[in-house]
């Protein structure tokens, strides 16, 4: 059995699924998380980008494998604390405004 879906219904399905700024910021945000979280000796290392893996001779351009390798250690040194601030205020936020 099919239920009809009316315009006001539509409309407020609409609503709640628009693409707003703070849902980019909270995708970032996510993205970032995950990228933080990703430890070297237990899951890079087993797909093959541990800490020795991908760095090239003197002199040579860095891959493409050793500049994400680079990335993802930066990521998790430098936006450390950042991230546990925006987190904070991001929880806060939802939970104020839902």
């Amino acid at each position: 059995m099919r239920m009809r879906v009316t315009q006001s219904q539509q409309k407020s399905r609409s609503a709640n699924m628009a693409f707003t700024l703070y849902a980019l910021i909270q995708t970032a945000i996510l993205f970032t998380n995950a990228i933080a979280v990703l430890h070297e000796e237990r899951f890079l290392s087993k797909i093959g980008w541990g800490a020795d893996q991908g760095i090239g001779g003197f002199g040579d351009e860095p891959g493409i494998k050793a500049q994400l390798l680079n990335l993802i250690r930066s990521v998790r040194t430098v936006m450390r604390v950042p991230l546990i601030i925006v987190n904070s205020v991001c929880i806060v936020l939802l939970l104020l405004f839902g």
